[in-house]
This record gives structure tokens, C-alpha cells and sequence, in this order.
């Protein structure tokens, strides 16, 4: 295949970049929407900008179900490379990255004492050529550091020979250092890929953030109308044009005020302008919300409208069916990732360009995407004697350590 160099890859990262850093900035809550209305001024909306957490709250429910365990007959021991590179924090921040961003990038590589080395790089911050085969790129580009102005300082071109350190300072001249293993040492990890996206799609998509922009602006007009709702606007007609000017403040907050009739005896009569309901806001967030919902495999619930009877454990479990489904799916899809990571620390480790077939008996493992209870575990501690009163020895310790997440005494599973 022939290589498209690292000014077609500069381009496809400046390209990618903005729609990265939009789903970021959802996450962050720090996403500026643009002012849509025809009724509230420009200058009121501003002072009541609503901030709205759900689009993190909808990554959150699945990155923190998704607990990578281990390599099964990890022959190569490629577990070691994990444990040695804080496997607590790098996981969970592949799979958070991966998530937002719809992929993540592993930097490979060997430190001062040959140990390999694994860092997580953004999806706004590196990218690559990929291989719809193997999941590997041909070729990839990375920004590892930029400056105070977000241009790049230092930039590395990854080939299946080589790595080429790239420095903006002209004091420091570029570095390039071999590469043993026959593919480029940085591999992405993708959420939901396919045909048409191989780069996978976000967990943040585009009917998410519109029910979340729908909701932020319905906080808005709920909070410009609760003022009026707080002190309802008031009128009086028939005052005398002679009389001193009446104090608005005064007259809102006061408790009793006078009007005295004038010298034909004629009195003001005072007036309320209907008070707005709160009702049709309290409507559209649930509208909002439940579309949020449906889109992100999430409940109502979760999304902070509480239900008025707690739900017990299968009621949870059922009600995040969807859920549950998104979170198989992404833990096949990143699990080939981190099979992908595994293979080339194991070939740069070693320095010994293996075959991937070599690798395909390695299978990564999951915790169970919901914990198991004391409900659960009888339920399947009484499926398991049955299971094996049929047929004698069908299901062992692994099995049950892989159903429930709860290790058996004795298990080295």
C-alpha cells in the first residue's frame, strides 16, 4: 500500500479535529450554544445560560461499566506490559477517550530501560491510515505536545519501519528510531466501527446534543419566566397625571400600599396580569430528557426524574437493556483494540516481528457490566447445579468468575 505522508495526515487531523474538540466540550460542559429565539433579548438570555451535564452523564453510565480484567491464555504475557503502564488509570482513560471521541490512539513505546511504554493520545491530537483487515494503521501521525497556542511542538510520523520525531524549535533536529515490529507503533482503539466508519462513531452523537440543546434552552426560558413568576407584573389605571410618580420597586415588594381618591372622588383601580405556569417547562424537559434517553440506552431515572418506587436490581437491569446491549458491543470492539495494543508491545518487548495469527487464542476479558447481587448470584449459583447435574462439569469456576465478577476461593481464573 502506498503511503500517503504526513501532509495528507496533518490535513485529515486538522479536519477531524474540530468535530473531536465539539464532542469534548459536551462533555466538559463548556459547549457555547448559539442564541435561537425570537422572544427573550440577547442580553437577558446571556445571564441566564443553563449548563447541562447529560451528554457526560450518557458516557459516564457506559465507561464506567466497562472493567477490563485481563488477557485469557495470554501465551506472550502480554498482561506484564499492562500492569507495568498504571493498567487502573490507562484503560479507563482509553475507554472514556474512546467513547467522546469514537476512537483513542496508543503510543507504543521503550523507555530508557527497555521497558515498553504505552500513552494514551486523544482522537484531536493523532490519526492515521487504518486497516479495515487487521484494525491496524499503515500509517499514522501524532501531536505529542503543542504550545501555549495549540500549534504542534512536537509531532511524530509513524511508519511500519520507522518512527520520525518532528520538533518545531530549529534547535532541536528531527529524530527517527526503528521500529521491529512491521506495523506502526500507534494503534487506535475504536467505539462501534463499520464499512462506512472505520474510525467507529461517538458515544456523543448528534441527537444527543440536540436534546441537550433543547433542554438548555428550555432552562433558560424557565428561568426568565420565573422571575415574572416570582413577582407578577402589576398595573394600576386612573392614577392623577399631577401625582407624584409611583415607585415600581416600592410597589413590588411592598406589602401595603395607599392611593387616595382625588378631588372628584375618583379612585385608581389596581390590576395583576396573569401569572405564566411553570407547567409547559416542567413538560418539555421531560420531553427533552426522555429523547435523551432513548437515544443513550438510559432511563428517566438517571437522568435525575425519579421514579416514585424504587426499582430493585432486575427492575435496573432490565429498564438499561439497551444499555447493556451498547456496552457488548463496545466491549468487542475495544477489546480488539487492546488485542491490537497487546500484539505490538509484545513485538517491540521481544523485538521480534511475530504473526498476528500467533495471537488469535489471546482473548480479552470483561467484569460484568452490572454487579452482581445477592439475588443474582443464588439465581445462578442454582442454574449452575442444575447446569451440571445434566452435564458434569459444564460449568466451572472461570464461567461463574465471568458471569457474576466474583472470584471463587481457589480460582487463579
Amino acid at each position: 500500500m502506498v503511503e500517503m505522508g504526513i501532509a495528507y495526515l496533518r490535513k485529515k487531523l486538522n479536519t477531524h479535529k474540530t468535530r473531536v474538540d465539539l464532542r469534548y466540550k459536551h462533555y466538559a460542559m463548556k459547549n457555547k450554544e448559539s442564541e435561537v429565539g425570537i422572544t427573550i433579548p440577547p442580553q437577558i438570555r446571556k445571564r441566564y445560560n443553563a449548563v447541562l451535564g447529560w451528554s457526560a452523564k450518557g458516557v459516564d453510565s457506559l465507561a464506567d461499566r466497562l472493567v477490563f480484567r485481563e488477557f485469557a491464555n495470554d501465551d506472550f504475557l502480554a498482561g506484564e506490559i499492562f500492569t507495568a503502564n498504571n493498567p487502573d488509570v490507562f484503560f479507563d482513560s482509553v475507554v472514556l477517550s474512546t467513547l467522546i471521541a469514537s476512537c483513542a490512539f496508543v503510543y507504543i513505546s521503550k523507555g530508557e530501560d527497555n521497558e515498553v511504554r504505552l500513552q494514551v493520545i486523544e482522537a484531536s491530537n493523532a490519526t492515521g491510515v487504518i486497516d479495515p483487515i487487521t484494525g491496524l494503521l499503515t500509517e499514522g501521525y501524532a501531536v505529542l505536545e503543542r504550545d501555549d497556542k495549540g500549534n504542534p511542538k512536537i509531532e511524530a510520523y509513524f511508519s511500519k519501519n520507522s518512527t520520525t520525531f518532528i520538533y518545531a524549535e530549529k534547535s532541536q533536529q528531527n529524530m527517527t528510531i526503528d521500529n521491529p515490529t512491521g506495523h506502526p507503533l500507534l494503534v487506535p482503539i475504536v467505539h462501534r466501527p463499520d464499512a462506512e466508519r472505520p474510525f467507529g462513531r461517538s458515544r456523543i452523537s448528534r441527537s444527543g446534543m440536540y436534546y441537550q440543546r433543547y433542554a438548555k434552552r428550555t432552562l433558560e426560558r424557565a428561568d426568565v419566566t420565573a422571575e415574572f413568576y416570582s413577582f407578577p407584573q402589576k398595573y394600576v389605571v386612573g392614577t392623577d397625571p399631577d401625582a407624584q410618580p409611583l415607585d415600581s420597586w416600592r410597589a413590588t415588594v411592598s406589602s401595603m400600599l395607599e392611593f387616595s381618591k382625588d378631588d372628584k372622588g375618583e379612585k385608581p383601580s389596581l390590576g395583576q396580569f396573569t401569572t405564566p405556569s411553570m407547567t409547559p417547562f416542567t413538560e418539555q424537559l421531560k420531553t427533552a430528557a426522555a429523547g435523551f434517553a432513548g437515544e443513550t440506552g438510559l432511563t428517566l431515572d438517571d437522568l435525575g426524574f425519579a421514579s416514585d418506587n424504587p426499582s430493585s436490581v432486575e427492575a435496573i437491569k432490565a429498564s438499561h437493556e439497551n444499555l447493556r446491549l451498547a456496552g457488548r458491543k463496545a466491549q468487542r470492539s475495544l477489546g480488539s483494540g487492546f488485542l491490537n495494543v497487546a500484539y505490538l508491545s509484545v513485538c517491540l518487548r521481544d523485538n521480534f516481528m511475530y504473526k498476528r495469527s500467533q495471537f488469535m487464542k489471546t482473548k480479552p476479558k470483561w467484569e460484568p457490566l452490572f454487579e452482581a447481587d445477592a439475588s443474582t448470584l443464588t439465581l445462578i449459583g442454582d442454574g449452575a447445579s442444575k447446569l451440571n447435574q445434566a452435564i458434569p462439569g459444564f460449568m466451572n469456576a472461570e464461567i461463574i468468575h465471568d458471569l457474576t465478577g466474583v472470584k471463587g476461593a481457589g480460582n487463579d481464573g
